[in-house]
């Protein structure tokens, strides 16, 4: 079972979807976690309906810090906003590093019917580049095959 953690700056949106829909989508083949670097009081209940809304029912947790969590084993560690790249920590054992950069849903303003969207938007986007990485043969790629595929998907729409 290969670790993945979701980095993000508040945890409360990006981070927690992407680990929902790791942990729905990859059905025992991941162990996906979610932290942030300034992690948020709540998790942002757009990005709760929105996995409500496709059948995921999400038993995730407060958003946390991840200060500590560097001392764990992690196969695959993804930022998946800017600010969190550039704080992220030193993860020891060499995990793969990848950026999966994305605009943050939890911040854009209007109506309720424009942040939906634009939660629905970043759930598509997640739930695409998840679809690549278990795509990916990753028991059968070395190390160096693993990280260029893995920091690809950062990179596709």
């Amino acid at each position: 079972m290969f670790r993945v953690l979701f980095l993000c700056t508040g945890n409360s949106a990006r981070s927690q979807i992407a680990e929902a829909l790791l942990d729905w989508k990859g059905k025992g083949r991941f162990e996906a976690h979610s932290a942030g670097s300034r992690p948020a009081a709540q998790v942002n209940p757009f990005a709760i309906e929105v996995l409500r809304e496709h059948g995921i029912s999400w038993a995730g947790h407060a958003p946390r810090s991840v200060d500590g969590l560097e001392r764990e084993h992690w196969d695959f560690v993804v930022t998946v906003c800017d600010r969190a790249k550039e704080a992220c920590p030193i993860f020891p054992g060499q995990p793969i590093l990848a950026h999966w950069g994305m605009p943050d849903p939890a911040e854009v303003e209007g109506d309720r019917a424009t942040k939906q969207a634009a939660f629905r938007d970043a759930f598509v986007l997640l739930s695409r580049r998840i679809d690549l990485l278990l795509a990916l043969p990753l028991e059968k790629l070395e190390q160096l095959g693993r990280q260029a595929r893995l920091r690809a998907i950062g990179a596709a729409g």
